[in-house]
């Protein structure tokens, strides 16, 4: 019958010094640079809301705000998810950076969105006449410049890792291996764009003096966080579900253990990512009893081994004998399993033995 073979491989460093510098560098650093960014442009939109009345500048407003929201639950997310394994949770609590960001996600789809939506909705159904959008248009300017600021402070920072666990930025991306960088990377993307939108259509208003156009930035803003909202609760809830890895590194792995001389066959091999930087591989292996048996005598002297072999002569004798040396090959074959386990790691980058 084969062996079933289970391997936990976790790539998080919950060292005291990694969890003191969490949020000096890394994703902690990029989600409390956009906590900043976020907070002092929701102030200064709601100021210019308040002035002027505008649907855009109250959606780009209600994003700031919710950016920032949603950027403090990734933080106490990233501070969670950096807790030692405990007896109740034997693995940790990686998973929690998934978690709240998608939290974030639906945070953004109905604070973000739905609200934007509603209330473009309504200042095109019941227009109402706008003061003067040349200071909103000005805070807008700056906002673009800041949001973008924090945009490329979140690009490096996924590339620099996606270059370390040697993948594409886009993959990096979509597997969702940094949830609370990418949540970051897609709000900010989503605030550079929503400001362009918000500032088009604001200068159309400003110019004609119709406030539908300001209406309808309202609603375009709504619709682009309602898109960005749906993208990040699929990846979130895809992570948390449990997904194959791809497939290219399944098949090296498949590859790399058949190709040992210690296993027989493979049966129902599965390399699952649990979340952040979690993999869970599991595999019925058929071991070569003989090589393993092969292993064990080349470890110990023939001729001693002959010697004792021709002193049996009793049953109690030939079990004893048997005893002694059945043990030692359980002791290879647990050996070779920790071989093998080694082995699977160097094909997981960044990964030890959970």
């Amino acid at each position: 019958m084969p062996t079933t073979v289970r391997m936990i491989f976790q790539g998080i460093d919950l060292s005291r010094k990694k969890q003191e510098s969490l949020f000096q560098s890394g994703s902690g650093r990029v989600v409390m640079y956009a906590i900043g960014i976020n907070a002092a442009n929701f102030v200064l939109k709601m100021g210019a809301w308040l002035y002027t009345g505008s649907h855009s500048m109250f959606s780009e407003m209600v994003h700031s705000l919710a950016d920032t929201i949603n950027q403090m639950i990734l933080a106490f997310g990233i501070h969670q998810s950096l807790k030692r394994p405990d007896q109740q949770h034997p693995y940790g609590w990686s998973n929690f950076r998934h978690i709240s960001s998608l939290i974030s996600g639906v945070g953004i789809f109905f604070l973000g969105g739905g609200i934007s939506c509603y209330h473009g909705l309504m200042g095109v159904l019941h227009p109402q006449p706008l003061d003067s959008l040349f200071w909103a248009i000005a805070i807008l300017a700056g906002s673009f410049l800041s949001e973008g600021a924090s945009f490329m402070v979140a690009v490096n920072e996924v590339r620099s890792s996606a270059k370390k666990a040697g993948m594409k930025f886009m993959e990096y991306v979509s597997r969702g291996y940094d949830p609370s960088v990418n949540v970051v990377l897609l709000e900010d993307l989503a605030a550079v764009l929503g400001v362009s939108v918000a500032a088009v259509c604001m200068t159309v208003s400003h110019y004609t003096g119709g406030p539908v156009p300001d209406a309808i930035g309202s609603l375009l803003i709504g619709t682009l966080l309602g898109g960005v909202g749906s993208y990040i609760i699929r990846t979130n809830t895809v992570a948390l579900v449990g997904r194959s890895i791809p497939t290219e590194r399944h098949q090296l792995l498949r590859a790399e253990l058949e190709s040992d001389r210690m296993i027989r066959a493979l049966h129902d091999v599965k390399a699952t990512e649990m979340g952040g930087r979690m993999v869970k591989f599991k595999a019925e292996v058929d071991f070569d009893g003989k090589e393993v048996a092969r292993s064990y005598l080349d470890q110990q002297n023939l001729e001693t081994l002959l010697q004792e072999v021709q002193k049996v002569a009793t049953v109690d004798e030939l079990e004893e004998f048997m005893l002694k040396h059945g043990e030692g090959v359980v002791n290879i074959l647990g050996a070779e399993i920790d071989r093998i386990e080694k082995k699977i790691e160097e094909k997981i980058p960044r990964s030890t033995p959970c």
